[in-house]
């Protein structure tokens, strides 16, 4: 049953008058996120709740009326996660965007799920705390959306993903019911650990409304340094490298030749003229400086030429960049992939994206969360490639699928980060296996018997 089938004024009733919107623009614009991906059809309505209690009223009427939910943030999700689907009511965060509390003292955060990521990590910096987590949208994206995918960044190579800084949750299920999971204390194992199976699954089996985060202290000192390489495969090997030794790298970044030389055309950096491929590592703490040259040691010994910061602001402006890796209007972009792999393999991967594209006709960029073994390929041919574009994107996907497969076979995964959605589906099961799968659908039957929270997304 779709919410156009139905009478509209028991939901307005519900809610506040602006809460509900059906024009057309508004639906158009919930029909999809930053991934591009749509069912064609979009979703029904828009609700805007301003309160946890609206949440409730919108999930009791969707549960009674057997509707589907899709619950989003900021849209910039690229895995089609938060796109609203047929029939659908599209149930946006933007309005619970309250820093409830800042706590110094217990080192934690209570905010709720419309607040942005960048946002909570300023105001946690005015107490002398940071949020680890720090995704390349971090200026857009929000707590909610972060939490629905487990989202990484930068940072996560020593700091960990969401789910390392989430401590406790409120989220409301279908039908309405509130519930609170984990706790406000540092440590604590009572009970199955509700909170890490909310973090990550896509909105599929409850609505956050509120979440108890960890925060860290500032750093002492911070030091950022650049290593130079004559391609990526010999880059991926200091990477390797710096694993076995004696560092703890809060930042370990890798761009492949296209994507500096893209990111050329839009900065004057030095440091871009001085190599084809960069690794881009960060230390912090009291012994960033001591740290950074045992790094620097480590990256010379693997053939590279290192350069060190000049200061915090060109350290800053290279973190940008690589926030914006992919921009280049030169180029069209036909497909992109979030795989991950063992750090071991990560010479094995870049080599095969490079020798993937070539043998589908096409270009590519990459750059990755190296530390981690995140890696973020493009297939993409120049803006004036004057080939059928439907035959293009035929060949970037046959690519991608291809690289997909390769990472599993180095024992990765299908993503990394931006979570499976509505593009990664049909090979999730080539990653977890059908008991698996079986298993977790049992899970979600048991929060939503009626399967109408973002149904035909994750698994």
């Amino acid at each position: 049953m779709t919410v156009a089938a139905l009478d509209l004024r028991a939901l307005l009733a519900a809610l506040p008058a602006d809460a509900v919107a059906t024009d057309e623009l508004s639906l158009r614009r919930a029909a999809s996120d930053a991934s591009g991906w749509t069912d064609g059809l979009g979703p029904a309505a828009v609700v805007r709740p301003g309160s946890v209690a609206e949440v409730q009223r919108v999930l009791a009427f969707a549960h009674t009326h057997r509707i589907p939910v899709v619950t989003r943030g900021a849209g910039s999700g690229l895995a089609g996660g938060a796109a609203g689907t047929s029939g659908s009511i599209v149930l946006t965060t933007e309005r619970l965007d309250r820093i409830v509390e800042v706590s110094p003292e217990d080192g934690v955060a209570v905010v709720e799920p419309g607040v942005i990521t960048a946002d909570l990590d300023a105001a946690a910096r005015r107490h002398g705390l940071f949020y680890p987590p720090d995704p390349a949208s971090h200026d857009i994206s929000t707590i909610g959306g972060n939490i629905a995918t487990n989202a990484g960044g930068l940072r996560c190579v020593k700091y960990g993903v969401t789910r390392e800084s989430v401590l406790a949750l409120d989220v409301v299920l279908p039908g309405g019911r509130l519930l609170r999971t984990g706790h406000r204390s540092i440590k604590g194992v009572a009970g199955l650990d509700l909170t890490s199976l909310f973090v990550g699954s896509e909105g599929t089996l409850g609505v956050v409304v509120g979440a108890t985060l960890r925060l860290r202290a500032v750093p002492a000192g911070q030091a950022t340094l650049v290593g130079l390489f004559p391609d990526v495969a010999t880059a991926a090997a200091a990477v390797a490298a710096l694993g076995t030794a004696p560092v703890s790298p809060s930042v370990c970044e890798l761009l492949g030749e296209a994507a500096v030389a893209s990111l050329r055309k839009r900065s004057p950096l030095p440091v871009l003229r001085a190599g084809d491929v960069l690794l881009l590592i960060r230390t912090d703490g009291f012994g960033a400086a001591a740290e950074a040259e045992a790094v620097a040691d480590v990256l010379r010994a693997a053939g590279g030429v290192v350069q060190v910061a000049a200061d915090d602001v060109e350290a800053e402006a290279l973190l940008e960049l690589r926030r914006t890796w992919g921009l280049d209007p030169d180029r069209r972009r036909l497909a992109g992939e979030d795989i991950a792999v063992p750090r071991s393999a990560l010479v094995r991967i870049v080599t095969a994206v490079r020798e993937i594209a070539a043998r589908h006709g096409l270009d590519h960029s990459l750059a990755a969360h190296a530390g981690d073994g995140n890696l973020h390929a493009s297939f993409d041919v120049a803006a004036a490639d004057p080939r059928d574009d439907a035959e293009l994107r035929r060949l970037a996907h046959a690519a991608s699928d291809e690289l997909v497969t390769r990472a599993l076979e180095l024992g990765g995964t299908v993503t990394g980060e931006h979570g499976i959605g509505a593009t990664k589906r049909r090979r999730l099961a080539d990653e977890l296996g059908t008991g698996s799968l079986e298993l977790q659908h049992a899970v979600k039957a048991a929060f939503d018997p009626h399967g109408i929270l973002n149904p035909g997304k994750g698994y």
